[in-house]
């Protein structure tokens, strides 16, 4: 509790809220989108509720919704979320030059809170790999307003589902959500062409059953991602024995 009051108090923690406030909206749009698709699909709404605090991963509940209700074998919905979520892992690998001092339950609770808009935000304001006291006080400010936007509007569509009139579109305005969250994350060009492929790919391969494009989208990109990282590396590399050689 003394951790939690400290942090709260720190000047930090009220700029990382402020810098997420911008982008709650957005946030707090795709939660309530996501919550009444998840009681449409067939989910109580308690368990939902459960599901929206327990997996807190937006992404990975609408795409695995359709397959659940549609009742696709459990291995299909295992592996579109473990692919949806697999941005995570990369995440965690750039997370761990400021968090690695800290007690693994504090790593947990930063794993589990942390979402992609928090990662973008933090990495603008501390942009060097190195560890520094106001940056844990920042992190939990921009992920206590990202996680009451999330849950606030989720748990809402939950309680709302079976009022909300299908004809208001919420589907659009969650796709539009989506869309702005997806956008602010294409920073340079190599998560341009991996959203270009995982576009083009999802389309070459609708036809798939059980929505395996998805997979398909998500492996193209993935090995764009990695193949455009290694032709960098061995570009640097390259440059590095040009310089050594010239000297």
């Amino acid at each position: 509790m003394s951790f939690a009051r400290a942090t709260a108090r720190h000047p930090e923690f009220r700029r990382g809220a402020r810098d997420m406030l911008h982008v709650s909206p957005g946030i707090a749009a795709w939660g309530l989108v996501t919550g009444v698709a998840m009681v449409k699909s067939g989910l109580t709404a308690p368990l939902a509720a459960l599901m929206s605090l327990v997996v807190f991963a937006g992404s990975a509940q609408l795409a695995t919704m359709p397959l659940l209700a549609s009742g696709a074998p459990l291995w299909v919905v295992w592996a579109t979320a473990a692919c949806v979520n697999l941005r995570f892992v990369i995440f965690s690998a750039m997370w761990r030059p400021y968090f690695a001092r800290l007690p693994r339950w504090r790593r947990c609770l930063c794993g589990y809170f942390s979402g992609d808009l928090n990662y973008v935000i933090f990495r603008e304001r501390f942009p060097a790999l190195e560890p520094a006291p106001e940056q844990e006080p920042y992190f939990w400010g921009g992920v206590a307003m990202n996680w009451s936007a999330w849950q606030g509007a989720s748990l809402s569509g939950i309680a709302l589902a079976n009022v909300i009139p299908v004809e208001w579109g919420l589907g659009f305005a969650g796709v539009l959500a989506l869309l702005g969250i997806t956008c602010s994350l294409l920073q340079d060009r190599a998560t341009w062409l991996a959203a270009g492929t995982a576009a083009s790919a999802a389309v070459a391969a609708y036809a798939l059953p059980l929505k395996l494009n998805i997979l398909v989208a998500i492996a193209a990109a993935v090995a764009v991602g990695l193949g455009l990282e290694a032709a960098e590396e061995a570009q640097r590399r390259a440059r590095n024995v040009s310089e050594e050689a010239g000297r």
